[in-house]
């Protein structure tokens, strides 16, 4: 599939995000269930699935056919980026037919002492056709990022660094100030936790909306009925 046809397939869509890794409840050692939610979220009309690990990558393509954006969470030491943060998580990910690669493009301190810029500028000079999505936390780094080739930006890190506004619900304020700026789509990601959040960030100007913990994380979402049952 073509970049524009990828992009005119989730335009104002709900991307569906199936992730687990060690130490969540849906993390299986022996073998990835993933491509179960991703099963489910195909046959509830997603356009595309986002998920971590090259197993959950093949898996999910194999099960559902679908556009798979991918990433690898890994943490190495001296890295504070944790979101395919190095050149061989993106290598791994070409290889396995990652059809988007996302990467953060935050500017966390990199082990390696590259700037996040520098980084960006090799993966696009390596991997010139790859789609690459940019997971930022500001829009300075969204700004960035775009600047520097990357085809989609998304909000998935606002709320998890140190210099970022840290609110109960979606960055609707970044998302909107970014769509007004750049020139490519600008994926709201972070916090949706109902189908109105997700109507409210495209009405704010996102292309696509990506879900995940609302959706396809268990424990989030028990532990945010029970939350509120034991406030009453």
């Amino acid at each position: 599939m073509k970049k524009e046809e990828f992009f005119e397939q989730i335009k104002g869509k709900v991307i569906v995000s199936c992730q687990a890794v060690k130490g969540e409840p849906l993390y299986v050692e022996e073998k990835s269930i993933m491509y179960l939610m991703a099963r489910a979220a195909k046959q509830a009309g997603t356009p595309a699935i986002r998920t971590s690990s090259i197993r959950d990558v093949i898996a999910i393509k194999e099960e559902t056919g679908l556009p798979v954006i991918g990433l690898i969470k890994v943490q190495y030491e001296g890295f504070e980026s944790y979101i395919t943060p190095t050149m061989k998580e993106v290598d791994e990910l070409v290889a396995a037919g990652s059809d988007v690669i996302a990467l953060d493009c935050t500017n966390q301190k990199r082990g390696d002492g590259q700037s996040i810029s520098a980084f960006i500028t090799q993966v696009r000079e390596k991997y010139p056709e790859a789609v690459l999505m940019a997971d930022i936390s500001t829009y300075d780094e969204g700004v960035n990022a775009w600047k520097l080739g990357m085809d989609i930006v998304g909000t998935t890190m606002s709320g998890y660094t140190p210099w970022s506004p840290k609110t109960e619900g979606p960055d609707y304020e970044l998302v909107k100030r970014l769509s007004e700026t750049v020139d490519i789509p600008v994926i709201g990601e972070g916090r949706i936790h109902s189908p109105g959040q997700a109507v409210e960030m495209l009405n704010a100007g996102a292309h696509a909306v990506v879900v995940g913990g609302a959706i396809t994380r268990p424990l989030e979402i028990a532990q945010r009925f029970i939350k509120a049952v034991e406030g009453i």
